[in-house]
């Protein structure tokens, strides 16, 4: 009991849920917190105290400001650690949550499309199916939704349950439109059992810069006009996989959930490098290989490069044959906000510097 008492209050303070008092001005309407210095007030106040308050929210980290979001609306929006909140009145609709889910996987260059879907819930009994989305929701997680405001609060579930590494977490996760939910299997049967990731912290990065991995730090200073304020949460030595084509390279990396393929060709049109960024699909268990004979002193890819390659006619065209088998490396993926991203592999030492208009350079790591 004691054990389970220590893991709740810890993970209620690492989550920035401990309730702390807060002064209030009448004269206002203005509830300041001085953990982060921002206030809230108005309509967005009303909206944080009617529905949750601190656990739910967190505190906020902005200032109220006009913004556009994700699905290119304009007008009032505040963030909060776990949230942005955002005031529809002039379209007569109220206070809505931000689409954080959706907007946060797009950032981590895994966009919710790209989950594997499922045609019906696992167990019916516990679960409901959203065709919609094509995703279940299931046990803790689906009573967490009806409990706590279910579409209008969360939106429709984006992926299946899957497990995650974050920096302040490591378990269980389910994506949603507005939110993600964390699975804390150690204070089942607390309030705590469910908790709500600090997307609006991740996604606004309110705090600063983040540092670029030590290697990387003078080659992203040498290319300061494409890499600006590097994201949290960079995978570092990773596993990569590299193959060379007749015109092309592919590039696979382990992800902390799913895993990507890079394709980087050269752009006559362009005049340019070009990268393209693509879901790996191919699972255990599948044929590795298509079974295709290929010229004399070329290579047929196989496993997920083959699938990309067979089921992909462009990329199959414009890359031709492999000329080079599998290389194992290991790597760093770094992302910048603004849509840049540096991509790093060991045994050549080289980095590719991926330009968010699609472009890419392929270039000697400055040491």
């Amino acid at each position: 009991m004691r054990r389970i008492i220590f893991l709740l209050l810890m993970t209620v303070l690492s989550s920035g849920m401990l309730l702390a008092p807060a002064s209030a001005s009448a004269a206002t309407g203005e509830r300041c917190f001085a953990e982060t210095g921002f206030c809230i007030s108005g309509t967005i106040r009303t909206y944080w105290e009617r529905n949750g308050g601190l656990p739910v929210f967190g505190y906020p980290i902005s200032a109220l400001r006009t913004e556009t979001n994700n699905d290119n609306w304009t007008g009032p929006t505040q963030w909060f650690q776990r949230d942005r909140l955002e005031d529809h009145a002039a379209q007569g609709i109220g206070v809505l949550a931000g689409r954080l889910g959706v907007r946060y996987l797009e950032l981590q260059g895994r966009g919710w499309e790209a989950y594997a879907r499922v045609s019906q819930a696992p167990n019916r009994n516990f679960c409901r199916y959203f065709p919609i989305t094509g995703h279940s929701l299931c046990g803790a997680f689906l009573s967490y939704w009806e409990r706590n405001g279910g579409l209008e609060r969360f939106g429709y579930p984006i992926t299946e349950p899957f497990q995650e590494n974050l920096a302040e977490f490591s378990g269980t996760v389910q994506y949603f439109e507005r939110r993600r939910m964390e699975l804390h299997p150690e204070l089942a049967g607390t309030p705590y059992e469910v908790l709500l990731g600090l997307l609006g912290r991740d996604v606004i990065d309110p705090y600063g810069c983040k540092p670029v991995i030590s290697n990387l730090q003078k080659t992203a200073a040498a290319y300061s006009d494409v890499f600006g304020c590097a994201s949290p949460g960079p995978l570092v030595s990773v596993a990569i996989v590299t193959q060379s084509y007749e015109r092309g390279q592919m590039v696979w990396v382990q992800g902390k959930s799913s895993n990507s393929i890079w394709v980087f060709y050269y752009d006559n049109a362009r005049g340019s490098l070009v990268w393209e960024l693509h879901q790996d699909n191919f699972r255990e268990g599948e044929p590795a290989s298509g079974g295709e004979t290929p010229p004399t002193g070329l290579i047929e890819p196989i496993r997920g490069f083959g699938k990309l390659w067979r089921n992909n006619p462009q990329i199959r065209n414009t890359l031709g044959w492999a000329v080079t088998n599998e290389i194992q490396d290991i790597g760093h993926e770094q992302y910048f906000r603004g849509g840049a991203w540096m991509l790093y592999r060991s045994a050549p030492d080289r980095v590719y510097l991926i330009r968010p208009d699609g472009r890419a350079d392929d270039i000697a790591r400055i040491p």
